[in-house]
């Protein structure tokens, strides 16, 4: 029985063995090995088969078997151990960024873009968080940083659509109805051109044998006994004339150059002819002053043949018509004249759809705000009609003509004043008829944006331009600097200063600039170069503009007094000494030695100094205030001066004193008083409280309401802009 038992423990050991071997194959561990029950020698046992018929003849394809699998899973362990490819960190860039703004973009500090640009063409020493780096530092420190650039994506703006108003087309020939020329009169300063123009008002009242015409309104109309009309533009002078033509409105047809016939061409007669040649403008000359003795129209005429206009009397084309603008003589004729030539130009016009025109004058009328004298060119006006004209726009209320009579009609041609805008349009701005008030506020906010895109555009090439020229400059100044250290860069420099600087007294030019020149000794060049650093600092040449004749190392010499004294200058010394006889010759040539041990005692001696050159401030000082209650007239000679009844509300006015008449919070008049009284008592000083009647030097109408204040006027020193950051 024992042995029994042993027998069946030796044949579990043996299995147990086995089942190791088939356990470490799977591992690897034993690999082709044929297994074999391993038996002890102590006791004489059977063999023991497992299953003999299905395992032990397959024991090398279970091997193969198991190998194969353990290579496959062998294989996908190292597949298994590849890292994935890391991708860059992308870094949204721009053209130009500040270091600070790099950083920001990059998640990394300042100190670490500093890093990157070690070993780049830049010098750190000036390098400060906003300082801005371009493209080619950018992408060096974002490469060498182990990322990548990307361009950021700029905020696409809206692009406003347009919505201006414009004039129409041309209109049908068919449709095309004569209208009155429009004249203007050119000239040379005291050729009689104003003196023609009134004239030619005197004769159209004459004709109509009613009152006269406002002079305000710039343009006026003469009907000829014909019944032929012609529109008078009165100008103020050539050069209205050309913004006019250059904004490309043709509001003249006709133009009637005025020469005097003893002076013969002149300076503004040529730009004249020169103006009406740039418009496309044909001219009538009137040679004027005929009456006088010392005339010869002949030899205007021959003048102007050596200006392209050739007279009719030459074989030209160019009427010429003797006047006398003085004395009337002629002017029909040169009225007929105009006729004439009008209708060999065919002038015409469309009298049908929106309206177009141009501005002549304009003004702020006091019952009927903003008003504006106009050229109608196409179309015809009426009450209510919405208008455009630069930034500004109107409903028409009420149109007046040249006489100050109410219009119904305003056709082309004729000129016409427009009372209903809602600001004053400047003159020479194109007035054009819209559908409705909401399309003339369209119209006004796509001008006003235009002009704002305009400024920015032009703003923004100018800090180009600044940016590339410093750009250039710093970069010239830097050469051959790269490679040195902060201090051999800083001796180069002060050497370059201090060599340019002696050559500086021999390029001086008078100048009638406040300047004040100096000179600069100092005890060791460190010192000096200190007070020159402080002098780089001075930001105030608008005011006084700092010369630096000259500056060295050692006590102050005969030298010295001699540059000062040439340049009238000032010798500054910083730890050094002046001998008796130096400080002598100082007094006797007046010049003034400064010495100091303390830089910044000597900053501000030079400061003080400074300030010593600025004229003095003119400051006022209210003495006091009173408020117009009443105004009046009184009769002085043949004359009838405005008088104002007041009230002292602060102070005191005195008559002595100056005066200011402020009137809507803007100045009006600033004078002396010619007058001051309480009741009929002439009085030199009124205080609070008081009631007074003062009028002033010059006729100036008051408004109830005006504030008077009575001040006085005392000089101030200035001192100057420049703060040395001490």
């Amino acid at each position: 029985m024992n042995w029994r038992v042993m027998l069946t423990l030796e044949n579990l050991a043996c299995l147990h063995r086995a089942c190791k071997q088939l356990h470490s194959l799977s591992y690897g561990k034993v690999y082709r090995t044929p297994w074999k029950p391993v038996l002890s020698s102590a006791y004489p046992v059977c063999t023991v088969q497992l299953h003999p018929h299905l395992w032990q003849p397959d024991v090398n394809s279970q091997v193969r078997l198991l190998t194969t699998k353990e290579r496959k899973k062998s294989g996908k362990e190292k597949l298994k151990q590849v890292k994935p490819k890391v991708e860059k960190q992308e870094v949204e860039i721009m053209a130009e960024m500040t270091v600070e703004a790099l950083a920001k973009a990059m998640h990394k500090d300042i100190d670490h873009i500093y890093e990157a640009l070690l070993n780049m063409d830049i010098d750190l020493d000036v390098l400060e968080p906003d300082s801005i780096l371009n493209e080619v530092w950018i992408k060096h420190i974002i490469k060498k940083s182990g990322m990548k650039p990307k361009w950021a994506k700029l905020k696409e703006e809206k692009v406003k659509e347009n919505k201006d108003a414009v004039r129409r087309p041309p209109a049908d020939p068919a449709l095309l109805t004569p209208k009155p020329p429009v004249v203007t009169i050119l000239g040379h300063v005291d050729h009689g051109k104003t003196t023609l123009l009134d004239s030619l008002r005197k004769t159209q009242v004459a004709a109509m044998e009613a009152g006269g015409i406002t002079q305000h309104i710039g343009a006026f109309l003469v009907q000829l006994p014909s019944g032929e009309k012609i529109t008078f533009l009165d100008t103020p002078g050539h050069a209205a004339f050309s913004a006019m033509r250059a904004r490309g409105t043709h509001v003249t047809d006709i133009v009637i150059l005025v020469v005097a016939a003893e002076d013969g061409v002149m300076k503004q007669t040529v730009e004249s002819i020169q103006h009406a040649k740039n418009a496309k403008v044909p001219i009538i000359v009137a040679i004027n002053k005929c009456d006088k003795p010392e005339a010869d129209p002949d030899r205007v005429k021959k003048e102007l043949l050596a200006h392209d206009v050739v007279c009719e009397d030459y074989g030209g084309d160019v009427q010429t018509i003797n006047v006398s603008a003085l004395k009337g003589d002629n002017l029909m004729a040169l009225a007929e004249a105009t006729v004439a030539l009008a209708e060999v130009l065919e002038l015409k016009a469309d009298f049908t759809g929106l309206v177009e025109g141009v501005v002549i004058e304009s003004r702020t009328d006091k019952g009927k705000g903003p008003v504006t004298t106009a050229i109608i060119q196409r179309g015809t006006l009426r009450k209510g009609c919405i208008l455009v004209a630069g930034k500004s726009w109107a409903k028409v209320r009420l149109m007046f003509d040249e006489n100050g009579t109410a219009m119904e009609t305003a056709s082309p041609g004729m000129p016409v004043e427009i009372v209903g805008w809602k600001e004053v349009p400047s003159a020479g701005e194109d007035i054009l008829e819209v559908e409705s008030e909401q399309r003339a506020h369209e119209v006004i906010d796509w001008r006003v944006y235009a002009e704002q895109q305009e400024k920015l555009n032009k703003d923004v090439e100018v800090i180009e331009a600044k940016q590339k020229e410093h750009k250039d400059a710093y970069k010239k100044e830097r050469e051959g600097l790269t490679n040195m250290t902060w201090k051999e860069r800083q001796r180069t420099l002060f050497k370059a200063k201090r060599h340019l600087m002696y050559f500086r007294p021999k390029e001086r030019v008078e100048s009638d600039k406040n300047k004040l020149p100096i000179i600069i000794k100092g005890d060791v060049d460190g010192s000096v170069e200190a007070i020159l650093d402080i002098l780089d600092t001075y930001d105030a040449n608008e005011e006084c503009e700092l010369d630096v004749l000259h500056f060295g190392i050692g006590d102050i010499s005969e030298n010295d007094l001699t540059l000062a004294e040439t340049f009238k200058g000032v010798v500054y010394g910083f730890n050094v000494n002046a001998s008796k006889s130096v400080q002598q010759l100082a007094a006797k040539k007046n010049v003034k030695i400064r010495i100091h041990n303390i830089i910044y005692r000597l900053i501000e001696d030079l400061q003080e100094e400074l300030s010593s050159t600025l004229p003095k401030a003119v400051e006022e000082h209210i003495l006091g205030e009173a408020a117009v209650l009443a105004t009046f007239e009184v009769t002085v000679g043949k004359k009838n001066v405005p008088v104002a009844g007041c009230r002292v509300q602060k102070g005191q006015l005195d008559r002595k004193m100056k005066f200011k008449l402020i009137r809507k919070g803007d100045v009006v008049w600033t004078g002396n008083l010619s007058s001051l009284k309480h009741h009929q008592d002439d009085i030199s000083v009124v205080k609070t409280g008081m009631d007074c009647g003062l009028s002033f030097e010059k006729n100036i109408e008051f408004q109830v309401g005006d504030e008077i204040v009575c001040f006085n006027e005392q000089e101030v020193e200035q001192k100057i802009s420049w703060n040395p950051g001490f």
